[in-house]
């Protein structure tokens, strides 16, 4: 009986969950009629930050899901909205991602000829959290405890490898320069909007996680999108922090190799309540002892950060 009334609150609990999303996206999902004019905004996470710095009265935009989260169904409400679209924004996606048709070529091949296209850069930067990793590890979709994110110094610990528990500036520029770098290269692919030179200077603002982006970089990327759009006007400022349900801890190792006018904080923010870094150790720690396996297989994916940190012992 216990089990029976667990399972029935969990398909409560499922059915709730899909018609908030759907009233959520109402407008991507058909419930209501989208604006006149409107455009689609595609990508991970940062896309939907994006979303809210172009979307303007002059650039109206649909909110959808995530690329990561269309089913096939809402893959194929994707392309029946681009052929009424005005413009498209999107990171680069790779043709028939995770099967279905959601590449950055298939999702402009249903686009009116008439409609604006940019392509923008999925950004990622390690100049603020220099011992941090986010992987996606196709034998092993479980993501850690607590937050989605390696520590390199605990990875290390895990497996063995003595390593310091801070950087002198020179290795913190160092990775910065390599996400830069890694960033050039991509943008080099023919995109027609580049982020790699907002990253100087570095402010705290910059950057939540390694892969979360702040408001210092996404209104001035939001500008040179509407400009791209030939829209008038420019970004707009949402007037909060975006994407910041994550924040990562600003090491105040990190605040002085960039000479920042900042706060250190040792802890973690997760849906705006603290989360203490070494409650987040633990558990990884812990995640890390009981799947051998997936530590191996960190270890090897984290084998150029792991050697950056060595050569500073």
């Amino acid at each position: 009986m216990g089990g029976e009334m667990a399972r029935l609150g969990s398909l409560a609990d499922h059915g709730e969950a899909v018609i908030a999303r759907r009233a959520h996206y109402a407008e991507f999902f058909g419930d209501a009629p989208p604006p006149t004019g409107y455009g689609l905004v595609v990508g991970n996470c940062q896309a939907a930050s994006l979303r809210l710095v172009v979307s303007s009265d002059a650039l109206p935009t649909v909110r959808m899901p995530a690329v990561h989260e269309l089913s096939a169904d809402d893959a194929a409400r994707l392309h029946d909205l681009l052929r009424e679209a005005s413009f498209l924004v999107s990171q680069p996606i790779r043709d028939d991602y995770r099967g279905l048709p959601l590449g950055t070529a298939q999702l402009r091949a249903s686009l009116a000829p008439t409609a604006r296209v940019v392509t923008v850069p999925a950004v990622r930067f390690a100049g603020l959290h220099p011992f941090q990793a986010v992987l996606r590890l196709p034998d092993f979709p479980e993501d850690p405890p607590l937050v989605a994110y390696h520590d390199v110094r605990t990875v290390a610990e895990a497996a063995h490898i003595d390593i310091p528990g801070a950087l002198p500036p020179t290795a913190v520029h160092e990775i910065a320069e390599g996400s830069r770098a890694e960033l050039r290269r991509r943008e080099a692919r023919g995109l027609d909007i580049v982020a790699s030179d907002l990253f100087d200077p570095v402010v705290e603002d910059l950057a939540r996680t390694v892969n979360h982006p702040g408001n210092a970089l996404f209104l001035p990327l939001g500008e040179r999108i509407v400009s791209a759009l030939g829209a008038p006007g420019g970004a707009v400022d949402p007037g909060r922090p975006i994407l910041a349900s994550v924040r990562a801890p600003l090491e105040d190792w990190v605040v002085d190799a960039w000479n920042m006018d900042a706060a250190p904080r040792p802890d973690w923010i997760v849906a705006g309540e603290p989360l203490a870094a070494e409650t987040v150790r633990e558990a990884h720690l812990a995640y890390y002892r009981e799947r051998p396996a997936l530590l191996a297989a960190v270890v090897d994916r984290m084998a150029p950060l792991i050697a950056t940190w060595a050569a500073t012992a």
